[in-house]
């Protein structure tokens, strides 16, 4: 235990929090505060102090999947998180990350290691994160099954996910200068909500590839049911293998997942396949700082292979493969408050999460949730959306337009937001 006494001694500063060791000792850290009950944490392994003192982003993960660590009502997990993040920030999170130069360095080998995605190991990467069973996602994603950031335009504490999925829907439609009879290419397609959104706003024909069996079976048995299965195509598809030439291509949450060794290979193929007059949005997490590397309990947990980009490497790369960068923004806290939400909606189903799997997958994807709401809330991730052309006539000369047609598309779905299904409110009003 003094191991951990020493590091939380030095993290904690701001708010009170109380750990019972598994030997009934208790340690206080921080300071009480009269109006708020402090956050106590209970360890019920002999070695959870010592596993979580080694490497606290990796430790401190699997102690609460294998039940080594508890947090004690009315607190749970996000709020431990939260707490220590929110007092790790003063110095940058240096006391969460490895220690020492060797480890730093061996972890970040290992992490360009993994980021190496070729086809086989790119599709087993997909396959892990995302042929979850269906019901999972259901149970926490939005009507349209969105696994990426909500732009909440307005108080996110007042708009609903489904909503602010609408609008991030609208945000990049717009910024992809869409004209009829153009053809669009959508790499990386999810459950294909925003291919299917496209093809219902615009007469256009869309191509979305991804590399997950059931993704696709659902995206197709989704454009079937919507009587779009002409003009909205899915393939189980290695972006890598696409062929022919589009007007517009966009890739929603895929380059975290491309690794940084196939960022070139990434900008020659799109700029192979996009038209001399086309343009290419894209949206993923970011960093806002220097380039850096993915923590191991994420690779290895969570998304194998994957790795969040700087602007930097972005640009980079884009610039050696006649790419132009015309539009960058930097959405920050969006996906604070979208994370926030499918915890909540993840703890809404606890027990049939873990009839679905186990305790142990349902305290690591809580874990995971409220790791990630805490780097877009506390640290120094973003998501970036940048668009990118081979000309630059191929869009206006202002910005104008895409507030113009974001808000043309929010006008034209005005009163035909969904709601969540699942709603506890809902159910009753029904009963």
């Amino acid at each position: 235990m003094w191991l951990l006494d020493k590091f939380l001694k030095a993290a904690i500063t701001k708010g009170h929090m109380v750990v019972t060791n598994y030997d009934g000792t208790s340690h206080n850290y921080g300071s009480p505060d009269g109006n708020e009950p402090p956050l106590r944490i209970r360890l019920t392994h002999k070695k959870a102090a010592n596993h979580i003192a080694r490497y606290p982003q990796v430790g401190a993960g699997e102690a609460f999947m294998w039940g080594w660590l508890e947090v004690d009502e009315p607190h749970d997990i996000r709020d431990l998180i939260l707490f220590v993040t929110r007092n790790a920030k003063r110095n940058d999170g240096a006391a969460l990350k490895p220690r020492g130069p060797l480890r730093s360095a061996a972890q970040k080998l290992v992490a360009k290691t993994d980021s190496i995605n070729l086809r086989t190991k790119a599709r087993r990467n997909a396959e892990h994160t995302y042929n979850l069973t269906r019901r999972l996602y259901e149970l926490f994603l939005d009507e349209d099954r969105q696994y990426t950031m909500a732009y909440y335009r307005e108080d996110p504490w007042a708009t609903s996910l489904e909503k602010a999925q609408l609008d991030k829907k609208a945000h990049l439609a717009a910024k992809m200068y869409i004209k009829p009879g153009q053809r669009i290419l959508d790499i990386g397609c999810g459950w294909g909500g925003f291919a299917l959104y496209l093809a219902r706003h615009y007469d256009v024909e869309v191509t979305g590839v991804a590399l997950a069996p059931d993704q696709i079976a659902f995206c197709k048995e989704r454009a079937e049911q919507a009587g779009v299965a002409s003009k909205v195509r899915f393939e189980l598809m290695d972006y890598r293998d696409v062929r022919g030439q589009f007007d517009r291509i966009s890739s929603v949450g895929l380059l975290e997942h491309v690794g940084t060794p196939h960022y070139p290979q990434f900008y020659e193929h799109t700029a192979r396949l996009l038209a001399p007059d086309g343009v290419m949005i894209s949206h993923c997490c970011g960093r806002a700082g220097p380039p850096g590397f993915t923590d191991k309990w994420t690779r290895k947990y969570i998304f194998p292979g994957g790795y969040i980009p700087a602007l930097s490497e972005l640009v980079t790369q884009s610039e050696k493969y006649g790419w132009q960068v015309m539009d960058v923004e930097a959405m920050r806290f969006h996906y604070s408050h979208t994370l926030e939400e499918w915890y909540n909606r993840t703890v809404l189903h606890r027990q049939e999460i873990i009839d679905l799997y186990d305790e142990r997958f349902y305290r690591m994807w809580l874990f995971y949730l409220a790791g990630a709401e805490q780097s877009f809330r506390h640290g120094n991730m973003v998501n970036w959306q940048v668009q990118y052309v081979k000309d630059r006539e191929a869009i206006p000369m202002t910005r104008e337009y895409v507030e113009a047609e974001s808000a043309r598309l929010r006008a034209a779905d005005e009163g035909n937001v969904p709601r969540w299904h699942l709603d506890p409110a809902l159910r009753e009003a029904a009963e």
